[in-house]
């Protein structure tokens, strides 16, 4: 080694470690939520409840039916999205009305439903999503106090999106499309608010159109 060569050296080697901490950064940020690319992540609040009990009431019942023809056959923008995976929140001594809201649909399509997290974990549910999620389209029925906390754990903004600054207590028939590019990376811009129009009296009852 000729002493130019040994001078350089050290120098040389700066270079290699740069270059390779930026191609692992690169590396990092291009598969940061690789259980996200290209999904769609539609969320619901569970369907209707009554005064006092932990289940649904008549017509949260009649709304859960709905929903297997609803999803069954769900199309945006010309593109199907019929759910793949079935997710809500984990039963409690006051609820079991997540899970009560997706049984038909989950009796539909024959999936699974899944129940991993309380209402208040939405980061470890959404950190799960990124991290080894295989279905292009899920969908989460979770408790209206929580969506807000649910969309910004997604890189959302929750207020922005629902138009307003909570979800309205009396508000049932809202539907949250989150969609994710190729690097699962929230699109903003093509996420969005759908009103069902499933039940008689969705319209009226939903304030804030």
């Amino acid at each position: 080694m000729t002493p130019k060569v040994r001078r350089l050296l050290p120098r040389l080697l700066m270079v290699a470690v740069v270059a390779a901490s930026v191609l692992v950064l690169s590396f990092a940020q291009g598969s940061a939520a690789p259980g996200l690319r290209n999904v769609t992540v539609l969320i619901v609040r569970h369907a209707e409840k009554p005064e006092v009990g932990r289940e649904l009431n008549a017509r949260g019942e009649q709304r859960a039916v709905a929903y297997a023809d609803y999803f069954t056959s769900l199309q945006l923008d010309d593109q199907a999205l019929t759910p793949q995976r079935l997710i809500a929140t984990a039963d409690s001594p006051e609820s079991i009305r997540p899970r009560q809201t997706l049984i038909p649909l989950s009796q539909r399509l024959q999936l699974p439903i899944e129940q991993p997290f309380a209402n208040n974990d939405v980061d470890n549910l959404v950190s799960s999503l990124r991290k080894s999620n295989q279905a292009k389209t899920v969908l989460i029925a979770w408790h209206h106090s929580h969506i807000n906390k649910l969309i910004a754990a997604f890189g959302g903004d929750g207020p922005m999106l629902i138009g307003q600054p909570k979800w309205p207590v009396d508000v049932y028939d809202w539907l949250i499309v989150l969609r994710f590019d190729d690097k699962g990376k929230l699109v903003e811009s093509q996420s969005e608010k759908v009103q069902e129009h499933l039940m008689p009296g969705d319209i009226a009852a939903s304030p804030g159109r």
